[in-house]
């Protein structure tokens, strides 16, 4: 072939090559908009005691009713809005409703955000905050991870009713109420505070809203305008505006409970909440190793249009929505299995909703198959803004179980719908899930007041998405018999409840495996100020000491610290001479240490005219003593920074002690390994005392300084007894591989930055745990006047 032949080649190589990477880009390109999107994790507050999803499962799957009296602790009079003096245009219909428990709790310290500002800010601001920090750490995601990343966040909204009622706000504080009362800053509050860099929208379409925003976030991550997404929904109810003259202009009357879609249907019944999912494209969170809890196949939102009034249903135009979600999905209407409906508890409003889904979804269905319906609100009350991303989590939670719970007090389906011709079934009972030799599906609908309405097509995770068995773990602590188990908190009351919900969470599950705790802790989990560091060789070990952090009682293998305002990790190369054998048991079990011990023996042979790693390896016996006592040290001090360094932990200084002097210009990077090592058979000079040396790093002492000796350990015992925080990584009596575990957990509790996966290694996955443990205090100012809505004022 000549030159000629072979460039002619090489340029129809190249060109095939780029025509297939155009071909693959294509594909991509024409699949994204139709991508399934991964809910990666869900976090929520609704009435009933409901703090997650699972808690929400919990009370379905018990078929409690949520609906309870009026709070008492929001300013409300409540006298003048449902007691016998009330005055019949400012009565409310009602007496009860869906209400969180304590809608003034909050903990503004893991957020950044003072006391002072957190009493002048709605509490709809304050739930998405610590909704939001739960869908990340419930997705394997360290909240303060994500700052500076491509997020978006899209939050439906039915208004702020808390700061207009705000009582004696303090001058200092008045700059905060913009913010505070703000329905924009909902969506803009999570961006600024995590650090978000994709769009944000705060949507108001009433009931919808949530749902809206879903579709959104959808669209947006399907358009490349960010690679994750909060979508979410929140209602709090701060003053009882929403029950004065209920009834007037919403289209349904105010009722105790939403008896979605059955006989006897009076109204609606008003509750609140706040429900939080992250969305990621199924790709991108596959390549994360995100939790896929279900996908998003499709979506759509419209309008009811001209109509019979703005708050009308429109039969039409909502059987017009479904199709559109049914096609973003690209699937028929027999393969959806069940519908989470709006079901508001209006007559009319309900037989209008389910008439359109039976023409839609019991077209060519099977008649033994109908179409499956329910609402949570029958259990919760109508939560407004967070309504539609109820139905999203119980649907999904559905899934997971396998289960459809029961509608409550449905005992008898509307007589005004024709369930049998329509194939339609509510549910009455709790149903397994129909077993149809595919992925389950649901639909989920929203319906606004003012007309905007949303559809969205839920399935089941992917099969390949269920977490596999754990490999084995190798190259970390854990595969020496040695497990960190890393916990933090903003102040000490904190660290040590999060450690007693860690506690409970594990003695209920006895199975998770120490690895995959540590791991999880320290990757899903964000590291707080306070911090407390479990090291243990047993299960038992680690529970104890784990009991220990959550008394605050002191332990052998616990060790806890404070991080300074500037965390600093100071490295010590000290020992001259030690002993042989020493690094036997580090050798054995970590690949870093024995790679770079073995890169020091080798150049070392050469001048010592024997396989030096055997001989220091060995026992006390001729050949290993035979071994220069610096040439040890300095293979010691050089792996065990080798070790260190693989960990993740980078110190911001080092300095050495004697023979620890070459150990620092090698590993800075001054001296060559060959010059070192020919510098090791020499003669040397006395360095003189330990104390001497410690006296003079004492001098780079800051606020967050730790130092790790690394080869000797008097240095650290100098250091700790003058007041400084210092650990060997080499202790007598202790065990190297326990010792080495010990070292780091003191230098992560001080602030040294570890990288936790490469501590585990690869045999180690991450599993469900406790999110973390607010310390909520109250921050409530509003108070409510009657006398603003009374007509005779």
């Amino acid at each position: 072939m000549t030159v000629a032949d072979a460039k002619v080649v090489e340029a129809l190589r190249t060109s095939l090559l780029e025509a297939e990477r155009l071909r693959r880009e294509n594909e991509r390109l024409r699949a994204a908009p139709r991508e399934p999107v991964a809910i990666t994790g869900m976090a929520c507050r609704y009435p009933g005691g409901v703090e997650s999803p699972d808690d929400l499962w919990t009370l379905l799957t018990e078929e409690r009713d949520a609906i309870g009296a009026f709070p008492t602790d929001r300013g409300w009079d409540l006298d003048g809005l449902c007691g016998p003096d009330a005055h019949p245009d400012v009565r409310s219909a009602v007496g009860e409703g869906g209400f969180l428990g304590d809608a003034g709790a909050f903990d503004p310290a893991p957020f950044g955000i003072s006391p002072g500002e957190a009493a002048v800010m709605d509490p709809q601001q304050r739930l998405l905050l610590e909704t939001t920090w739960e869908a990340f750490e419930r997705a394997g995601i360290d909240p303060r991870s994500v700052r500076g990343g491509r997020c978006g966040v899209f939050v439906g909204t039915t208004g702020q009713d808390y700061t207009p009622h705000l009582k004696d706000v303090p001058d200092e504080l008045l700059g905060h109420l913009a913010s505070g009362g703000s329905r924009a800053v909902l969506s803009g509050r999570l961006a600024s505070v995590f650090g978000l860099e994709g769009p944000t929208a705060t949507l108001d379409t009433a009931c919808s809203g949530s749902l809206v925003a879903l579709h959104l976030a959808c669209q947006s991550l399907r358009g490349g305008e960010c690679s994750m997404a909060l979508a979410g929904g929140v209602t709090v109810m701060s003053s009882p505006e929403t029950f004065i003259g209920t009834g007037r202009g919403i289209g349904l009357p105010a009722a105790t409970r939403c008896r979605s879609f059955a006989d006897g249907a009076e109204g609606i019944a008003f509750a609140e909440g706040v429900g939080v999912v992250l969305l990621e494209r199924l790709s991108t969170a596959r390549a994360h190793g995100r939790p896929v809890l279900a996908v998003i196949r499709g979506s759509a939102i419209g309008q009811e249009g001209t109509n019979n009034g703005v708050s009308a249903s429109n039969g039409p135009a909502q059987q017009r929505l479904i199709r559109q979600a049914l096609a973003a999905a690209g699937l028929q209407p027999h393969e959806i299995d069940a519908v989470e409906g709006q079901g508001t508890g209006g007559l009319l409003s309900d037989a209008v909703e389910a008439q359109a889904l039976a023409s839609v979804y019991g077209a060519d269905r099977p008649a033994d198959r109908p179409l499956l319906l329910g609402a949570v609100k029958s259990n919760l009350g109508h939560t407004q803004g967070a309504s539609g991303m109820a139905g999203v989590i119980k649907t999904v939670q559905a899934m997971r179980h396998g289960v459809l719970p029961r509608t409550l007090h449905t005992e008898v389906p509307s007589p005004h719908i024709s369930w049998k011709r329509g194939r339609i079934r509510l549910l009455t009972a709790a149903t397994p899930w129909p077993g149809t030799g595919r992925p389950r599906r649901a639909g989920v609908s929203a319906f606004g007041f003012g007309g905007t309405n949303a559809h969205v097509i839920l399935e089941q995770a992917p099969h390949e998405d269920e977490p596999s068995p754990a490999p084995e773990a190798e190259g970390g602590p854990g595969s020496a018999g040695v497990v960190l188990w890393p916990l933090s908190g903003c102040d000490p009351d904190a660290l040590r409840a999060q450690a007693a919900r860690l506690l409970a969470h594990l003695d209920e599950r006895p199975g998770l495996r120490p690895d995959d705790v540590g791991l999880s802790l320290g990757t899903s989990r964000a590291a707080l100020e306070h911090r407390g560091v479990v090291v243990g060789e047993s299960r038992q070990e680690l529970l104890d000491g784990l009991r220990a952090l959550a008394e605050g009682t002191p332990a052998p293998h616990v060790t806890r610290d404070v991080i300074g305002r500037r965390p600093r990790l100071v490295v010590l190369f000290t020992g001259h001479a030690p002993a042989p054998g020493t690094g036997k048991q580090l050798y054995d079990a970590f690949p870093a240490f024995a790679g770079a011990f073995d890169t020091v023996c080798a150049a070392l042979d050469a001048h010592l005219g024997f396989p030096a790693r055997d001989a220091m390896l060995t026992g006390a016996d001729p050949i290993s003593v035979a071994v220069p006592g610096p040439a040890r040290a300095f293979a010691i001090q050089v792996a065990l920074f080798r070790l260190v360094e693989s960990w993740g932990t980078r110190p911001g200084a080092v300095r050495g002690h004697g023979i620890g002097r070459l150990a620092e210009e090698h590993v800075s990077g001054r001296l060559p390994l060959p010059d070192a090592c020919a510098a090791l058979t020499g003669p040397h000079e006395d360095p003189g005392p330990p104390r001497d040396f410690a006296g003079q790093v004492r001098d780079l002492a800051g606020d967050g300084t730790v130092y790790l000796e690394l080869g000797g350990h008097e240095v650290a015992g100098l250091l700790d007894g003058a007041g400084a925080h210092a650990v060997a990584a080499l202790r007598p009596g202790v065990a190297e591989v326990t010792s080495a575990a010990a070292a780091l957990a003191r230098a992560h509790a001080r602030g040294a930055a570890v990288d936790w996966r490469a501590v585990f290694g690869p045999g180690a996955r991450r599993v469900e745990l406790p999110t973390y443990a607010f310390r909520r205090g109250r921050y409530w100012r509003a108070v409510f006047d009657m006398s603003l809505v009374r007509p005779d004022r």
